[in-house]
Formats: C-alpha cells, sequence, structure tokens
C-alpha cells in the first residue's frame, strides 16, 4: 500500500460535507431519512441532516474494518438492531465516509432494498474498487484517507468491558 494518503481537516471536512450537501440538492432528492454507517457515516449523516433540512437520522453499527487495510471477511452488524419497519416506503439517503471495498455499503444497500421506497448513496469518498457505485460522491480516490475524527489514536481502550485511559 503508497504511503501517500489524503488527508482531511476538519476545515476541509466543513466544506466536503457542505458539497456534498450540494450535490444532493440539486438533484433534487429529499431524503426522508438520513441512515448513517457507524462509525464515520455518523458525521457525514449529520453534517447532511442539518443542510438538507433533515430530522429523522437513523444509525446503523456495521464493524468491517479492524485496522489500517484490515478487514473482516464480510461486513457484520452490530446491536442495536435497525428494525425495517421504521424505514418502510420512506426515501433513505444511506452515509458513510468512504465507499472503499463498497462491502459495508453494499450490506446496507440490501438491507434496505426492497423495505424503503427509494434508496441511494452518499460518500465523502470513492474509490475506484468499491463494488457499490454511490449516486452521491465529493471526491474519489484510491489513496487511503487520513480523516480528523481517525487519525490520532484513541484517548482511551476497551480493556475487561471496561475503558481505561491510555498513557500518552
Amino acid at each position: 500500500m503508497s504511503e501517500e494518503r489524503e488527508i482531511m481537516d476538519w476545515a476541509g471536512y466543513g466544506v466536503a460535507a457542505r458539497e456534498l450537501a450540494g450535490l444532493i440538492a440539486d438533484d433534487g432528492y429529499q431524503p426522508d431519512i438520513i441512515l448513517a454507517i457507524a462509525r464515520g457515516g455518523l458525521f457525514v449523516a449529520g453534517s447532511l441532516g442539518y443542510a438538507l433540512s433533515v430530522k429523522n437520522l437513523y444509525v446503523m453499527n456495521v464493524e468491517y474494518y479492524t485496522g489500517v487495510d484490515e478487514r473482516l471477511e464480510v461486513p457484520v452488524a452490530l446491536p442495536p438492531y435497525l428494525d425495517t419497519v421504521d424505514l418502510r416506503d420512506s426515501n433513505v439517503l444511506i452515509a458513510d465516509d468512504v465507499a472503499d471495498t463498497g462491502a459495508t455499503l453494499a450490506y446496507v444497500h440490501e438491507f434496505c432494498q426492497g423495505e424503503v421506497a427509494d434508496v441511494r448513496t452518499a460518500v465523502l469518498f470513492e474509490k475506484s474498487p468499491s463494488i457499490i457505485k454511490c449516486e452521491y460522491v465529493w471526491k474519489r480516490t484510491d489513496l487511503w484517507i487520513n480523516f480528523p475524527w481517525s487519525t490520532e489514536p484513541p484517548i482511551v481502550s476497551p480493556s475487561g468491558g471496561r475503558a481505561r485511559v491510555l498513557d500518552a
């Protein structure tokens, strides 16, 4: 893997999120619900919710990445589980930070398919190997992305079911 990175700071994120919302608005798409893929999609979903005047934000927690370019074999939903009855007959916008392999987005898209009126996807970054092509993309890249929320190491680490402060 290349050492070159896309570097996004908080100010750059603000610009990117606003421009992504503009792409959606310019397309005329009006979601009833924004479905965030936790964790990186939480930031994107909240920003899109404000910019698009959508207050109905839902979260689906899906684990796939375990480290830089390290992932599970398949995406796995984690509790609390979302019930599709809450989404039924709605226009749903799935929001995430990046479509890398696209496996997580495809998993959530399939979860919604057939249960909602319409489902579309919005990401800050989309990579060419992604198996799902998003309707709304701020930027395309094949580099690893350093997001402002995940570049620094955690302050606490899970230990025996309880968080402990890490040494600096």
